[in-house]
């Protein structure tokens, strides 16, 4: 392995496709976070219904016991440098502006994934 990539962190693109209403939005955010406690750089690309987590209010009381209540485990991602981009399609479909979703959320088309895929990164889907 070469001394450059020794020295930067893996990166992990995280993608979300369910919602508040589904348990695997809690795992995929833990999981993400735990990501980011390993050393990686961690994205979340949400679509779908995985875009509602991020309009603003939306997680406030989702909470799926034993793990952290979504909003919390949401806040630590974003609080520690995690990356989440929401489909821009899927927010359109939803009538999501920039404007609805939660500070430090950013629309973003696939082609920013992809580049971390090309890249190297690993990935998940929930």
């Amino acid at each position: 392995m070469s001394d450059n990539a020794a020295s930067s962190p893996r990166e992990l693109v995280v993608m979300v496709t369910r919602g508040t209403d589904h348990e695997l939005s809690s795992v995929a955010f833990t999981i993400a976070c735990g990501g980011i406690t390993a050393g990686m750089k961690v994205y979340a690309f949400l679509v779908s219904s995985g875009v509602d987590l991020v309009r603003r209010r939306a997680v406030d009381i989702t909470h799926v016991p034993p793990l952290d209540p979504l909003k919390a485990l949401i806040d630590d991602f974003l609080a520690r440098g995690g990356t989440i981009w929401a489909c821009p399609p899927c927010a359109k479909a939803r009538g999501y502006t920039q404007e609805d979703l939660m500070p430090g959320v950013t629309i973003q088309g696939a082609s920013a994934m992809h580049e971390r895929l090309k890249a190297g990164a690993a990935s998940l889907s929930f």
